[in-house]
């Protein structure tokens, strides 16, 4: 998967085993990001509803979360990835953005994926390839930029991994079903059917991912916005209907709390940390409604990215380094049954 903000990675072994405690059969993903909680649910045989207002997020779902590896042709796709992989390069809007007027990839490899997103945009537009060629054109570019995991800035000097050949790869997609849908939760919540489990990882700062992977929706959507600064985000980051509820102190203990009133499940996992607005206590409180709350905490290492701070065009040091540790949470809440079923198979 890419580098994300946020990312659930080190915490997966534990969502797993949660995940495979309650042996819910249908599950639901609200803040989905990179799939890669839904992933795991789906894993588990469950039916999930994966969701983020994110076009790139979309792009992952509907490839590993709605495609059924067992009802479509895998020669297919990958007789695709080997064309795309053989595509030359040609410079135009994503060499001349990201690699000239800014530097967050080599132009070689600017060029090709200039090429082949030119090429999955004419030539598989309305084919069922369209999502896992674009989930493999972003992972790959991923894999080859040079900054420490956001597109906020870049690094004052090229990475290793920037120099290596832009590869697109096969997608390992997964068998099951699923669904993808790119919506605000709080706007998409009332019309979701009920599920047995749902979870939850909400922003619960001003970090906004429109912002933080701007270059990745402009990938996807392909649609060469007007820029602006030296990160060259997109205009577009500045308006209102890219501003999330939850990236403000005023309005994100109301809007989170809005959104469990109106979440129809039976076992709630949620996941924080320690940088959130919201105490222990009144996540507690917004969770009781489910029955039973227990909150798990675990201990890891921050990103690197806030760790060494950000650079801009000249190599000046623009953000001071953060806190090198983090203190994640898990909430758990249902019926208190399975929250003592829950808590005692992380801690056996």
């Amino acid at each position: 998967m890419i580098k994300y903000l946020g990312s659930k990675r080190s915490l997966m072994p534990v969502l797993e085993t949660l995940f495979r405690t309650t042996q819910a059969r249908t599950a639901l993903d609200l803040f989905t990001g990179t799939t890669r909680v839904a992933q795991a649910l789906k894993q588990q045989s469950m039916h999930v509803t994966a969701v983020d207002t994110a076009s790139y997020s979309e792009v992952f779902a509907k490839t590993w979360i709605e495609l059924d590896a067992s009802t479509v042709n895998l020669v297919e796709l990958e007789e695709a990835v080997t064309r795309l992989n053989n595509l030359r390069g040609s410079a135009g809007y994503f060499t001349k953005a990201f690699c000239e007027q800014a530097r967050y990839f080599q132009p070689k490899n600017g060029e090709r994926i200039d090429s082949i997103r030119a090429v999955i945009e004419s030539d598989y537009r309305q084919s069922w390839l369209y999502f896992p060629l674009l989930a493999s054109l972003l992972v790959a570019a991923d894999k080859i930029d040079s900054t420490t995991g956001v597109q906020m800035a870049y690094l004052k000097s090229w990475s290793r991994r920037s120099s290596a050949d832009l590869e697109l790869k096969v997608p390992e997609l997964m068998p099951g079903s699923g669904k993808s849908l790119r919506a605000d939760a709080n706007s998409a919540i009332e019309s979701l059917p009920a599920v047995e489990l749902a979870y939850l990882d909400p922003p619960y700062n001003q970090h906004r991912y429109f912002g933080n992977y701007h270059i990745w929706e402009t990938l996807v959507r392909w649609d060469s916005p007007e820029t602006y600064g030296i990160a060259n985000k997109r205009l577009d980051t500045r308006d209102a209907e890219n501003k999330s509820q939850f990236n403000s102190k005023l309005t994100m203990p109301a809007a989170l709390g809005q959104l469990i009133t109106n979440l129809k499940t039976e076992t709630l996992v949620l996941s924080y940390n320690n940088e959130s607005w919201l105490s222990r206590r009144e996540l507690t409180d917004m969770c009781a409604k489910f029955g039973a709350v227990e909150i798990l905490d675990f201990d890891f290492k921050r990103y690197v990215g806030s760790q060494i701070g950000g650079y801009n065009q000249s190599g000046e040091l623009v953000g001071k380094p953060g806190a090198k540790r983090n203190l994640e949470h898990i909430v758990l809440a249902g019926s208190s049954r399975i929250v003592a079923e829950l808590v005692d198979s992380v801690r056996r």
